[in-house]
């Protein structure tokens, strides 16, 4: 998995150095919160994006996740944290699909919070959704992703709501790993000197 995300990074880094002049660059923002009478997630995502051209941003990304659980009145909670990677490709200030791969370092499986077999919980995300710039001031993604990893001790498990029931029964068969997103992006102002 390590040679996976270092491969990622050095791709990632040529393609940035291949450019010889970027269109600009965004600080993102991504919220990300649940919670019951059982416990609940609440997580900050910083992304950096450089603009490579009008529809295509890429960078890397970080992750703080706080986690508690007051199940069978034992309570539990961890402090989460992590980094990746993402790209997304923007259509006509409408649409964006994207990749996003995070490697968290996620200790437990947050459901039964019984300790997980690896420490760093890897998550692929793929998807897309609406992509809208305000007056040039800031973007807001609004998308649907899919883990196509699906980690047993992934910190977003909890937060998949997608369930597929027993048409006999109602019992829960499958929870997809789907996860509604909600980013936004801020330019990054450089004020260029004045020729004389």
């Amino acid at each position: 998995m390590k040679k996976i995300v270092l491969t990622l990074f050095i791709c990632i880094s040529l393609l940035a150095e291949s450019q010889t002049e970027f269109n600009g660059s965004e600080i993102g923002v991504e919220l990300h919160g649940g919670a019951s009478n059982l416990g609940g997630t609440f997580s900050l995502g910083l992304k950096y994006a450089a603009i490579i051209n009008e529809n295509f941003a890429v960078g890397p990304s970080f992750r703080l996740q706080r986690l508690w659980n007051n199940n069978l009145g034992v309570s539990t909670s961890a402090n989460l944290w992590g980094g990746g990677i993402w790209a997304h490709a923007r259509y006509k200030n409408a649409l964006f699909g994207g990749v996003e791969f995070e490697l968290i370092k996620s200790p437990y499986n947050p459901i039964g919070w019984v300790p997980a077999e690896r420490k760093w919980a890897p998550t692929l995300f793929i998807g897309g959704g609406f992509s809208k710039e305000y007056n040039e001031k800031i973007r807001i993604n609004l998308g649907i992703f899919y883990d196509v990893i699906n980690a047993e001790n992934s910190p977003f498990r909890s937060s998949y709501n997608i369930k597929i029931k027993d048409s006999q029964t109602g019992q829960v068969q499958k929870i997809l790993p789907i996860i509604y997103r909600i980013n936004f992006f801020f330019p990054i102002r450089i004020k260029q000197k004045e020729d004389k």
